[in-house]
């Protein structure tokens, strides 16, 4: 009796010693994720990058190589604009300023805390919106091996999940569809008689979802490249007289993130949307007629519903944010 009473209490010591380990390492947890997510709330909910394209040498042999832009030396948010040497400059001021020289590196590491925080539960959105040709496909998914945002994005998740695999386990998804004249499509689907035109409904659990929508376990960044590679190949693509090769339609690669506590057994639920959005000429400009003057119409509708939901989210007084406007 006396030896069984000694191993039970060397056993409620042991046990007690693991509920205090448990109590602070679940305490330490929470304080890093609450001080990570707090700067990010400091440094805005709502952030505009702006990246700077270099003058390109078709420009130059055409004569149209005049830059009117100017960033002030020792400043990383303000551009000047002036588009005629008669008139003022005029300053716009954003989070963050890229110059024509930038890196593909550096313009990443600006969005990469806000990646990081999906694996803690928040859902994050990263768009490129511009007008055709400026660059917008370039910084979301690069070129050759210069990687853009997307694949950055994936390998630096895949990276964290790597850090934290002895607390937490993750499982990640990806899907890649395009919102063509406001007709949602399948991109991983390369079946064109299963093609369907997929519609939004909204989960009490996981938020809006793509029913139908092809989504699969991603484990590795060559899995990934191979999946962004029949993205890219299904996307629809069109020509007009500002470039030959013009996305038509807006590009949006999901990943969605499931990680469980080994510990506490405490879980999380994030998304990351990576949009490459369509090109937004005026339609007078693309001279554009038929089936294109119609996609540009959606285009541009979408991208002013963007727009309104945008304004709506960054206006505290605002009490309805026009959500359903656009699939978008």
């Amino acid at each position: 009796a006396r030896l069984r009473a000694e191993m039970q209490k060397a056993i409620d010591i042991v046990t007690a010693e693991r509920d205090d380990h448990l109590a602070n390492y679940t305490k330490e947890r929470k304080l890093r994720k609450k001080i990570h997510n707090q700067l990010i709330d400091i440094q805005g909910n709502i952030r505009v990058i702006c990246r700077v394209r270099p003058v390109l040498e078709v420009e130059r042999r055409a004569g149209q190589d005049v830059d009117i832009t100017e960033i002030p030396p020792n400043t990383e948010d303000e551009l000047y604009i002036q588009r005629d040497p008669h008139e003022k400059k005029i300053k716009y001021e954003y989070d963050r300023v890229f110059a024509p020289g930038s890196t593909q590196e550096a313009v990443f590491e600006a969005v990469q805390p806000v990646c990081i925080s999906v694996l803690d539960g928040y859902n994050v959105c990263i768009f490129a919106y511009g007008q055709t040709g400026s660059g917008k496909t370039y910084t979301m998914e690069g070129y050759g091996t210069d990687s853009g945002v997307s694949p950055r994005a994936i390998a630096e998740l895949f990276k964290q999940v790597a850090t934290l695999e002895s607390d937490w386990s993750y499982t990640i998804t990806l899907s890649m569809l395009e919102i063509y004249n406001e007709t949602i499509l399948d991109l991983l689907n390369s079946n064109s008689a299963t093609k369907d035109k997929l519609d939004i409904r909204q989960t009490s659990s996981e938020g809006n979802q793509v029913v139908g929508l092809t989504e699969i376990v991603i484990t590795s960044t060559e899995q990934v490249k191979e999946l962004m590679k029949l993205g890219q190949a299904n996307r629809a693509v069109g020509s007009h007289d500002m470039n030959e090769h013009s996305s038509r339609s807006h590009s949006i690669i999901t990943l969605v993130c499931r990680g469980k506590n080994k510990i506490d057994n405490s879980s999380t639920f994030g998304k990351l949307h990576l949009i490459d959005l369509a090109g937004s000429e005026r339609v007078g400009k693309t001279d554009a007629t038929g089936d294109r003057l119609k996609e540009a119409q959606n285009i541009n509708k979408s991208l002013s519903a963007l727009g309104d939901v945008i304004n709506a989210l960054g206006n505290k007084k605002s009490t309805h944010v026009p959500y359903r406007n656009s699939k978008l």
